[in-house]
């Protein structure tokens, strides 16, 4: 639960902010005749990043005991990368976003509704089919379904409240605290579906030492515990887990965190200014 709650809150509010600048830009420069356009293409973004996540599922569950293996251990590693990347574009990225975002809606407005559209969904869609995948592979690590959709659904609920209130300035956060920590979260969150995912290569055979255990404590942790679930959903935690997923997992979270933390996030504001 408190993974998919990390995720959505914090993938969600990007969403939110991003919409919000866009919004924002309309209404001051008295342009609200585009607004039809944009949440059109909001929508679009959002219709389709459920499709891919409803993809994911059904290909999963049509699939072998092997293929399977084979899909999951793939699409973790594919959303590793993505969202180790984009914590960084993110903080690379913050503090220009803004004025970045204004050129391009400018440049939108005046090409046409198409084009305003086509803007709002490569800018939510970027965010959602990311968010879609993560939570997938997240998922399969997570042993109670219905807690870790809770979750889900409580992170979104909150990103869009807390987007709300700081486009009617309600609410005021330290962005740049807020995204700094939740990217720690998030990058905490990926070394554990790292680690599942070398442990389905390892299942299937691609990576060696499948049966080389640091621990084994299912003899009194089953995997589908409470406990085995939330430590698997959060750190990665595995009831059998071999030297090879321990030596990655502590790797990964060692160079990226320090990478991470190695000078001051840049995002100060997104919407107001």
């Amino acid at each position: 639960m408190l993974s998919t709650f990390i995720i959505a809150l914090r993938e969600g509010l990007e969403a939110a902010l991003i919409v919000g600048i866009l919004v924002a830009y309309l209404v001051k420069s008295e342009r609200r005749r585009h607004l039809r356009a944009l949440w059109s293409g909001v929508a679009l973004a959002i219709a389709l990043s459920l499709a891919l996540g409803a993809f994911l599922s059904y290909t999963s569950a049509e699939l072998t005991t092997k293929g399977a293996e084979i899909f999951a251990g793939t699409t973790s590693f594919v959303a590793v990368a993505l969202v180790t990347w984009m914590v960084f574009w993110m903080k690379r990225a913050g503090r220009g976003l803004r004025a970045e975002l204004h050129g391009k809606t400018e440049v939108a407005v005046a090409s046409g509704a198409l084009s305003m559209a086509l803007l709002a969904f490569f800018a939510v869609a970027r965010e959602g089919l990311e968010t879609s995948l993560f939570l997938y592979t997240n998922f399969q690590t997570v042993g109670a379904i219905s807690t870790a959709t809770l979750g889900l659904l409580l992170g979104l609920a909150a990103s869009v409240a807390l987007g709300f209130g700081i486009y009617n300035r309600s609410v005021k956060i330290d962005l740049s605290k807020f995204f700094t920590y939740s990217g720690v979260a998030l990058i905490v969150v990926a070394g554990g579906v790292l680690s599942y995912g070398i442990h389905e290569f390892q299942e299937f055979g691609l990576i060696p030492g499948a049966d080389a255990f640091v621990w084994d404590v299912t003899s009194w942790m089953p995997k589908d515990s409470l406990v085995a679930s939330l430590l698997g959903g959060t750190i990665g935690f595995d009831t059998t887990t071999s030297w090879f997923q321990l030596i990655i997992w502590a790797a990964y979270l060692g160079l990226v965190i320090a990478a991470y933390l190695s000078k001051p996030a840049k995002v100060k504001t997104l919407i107001q200014g």
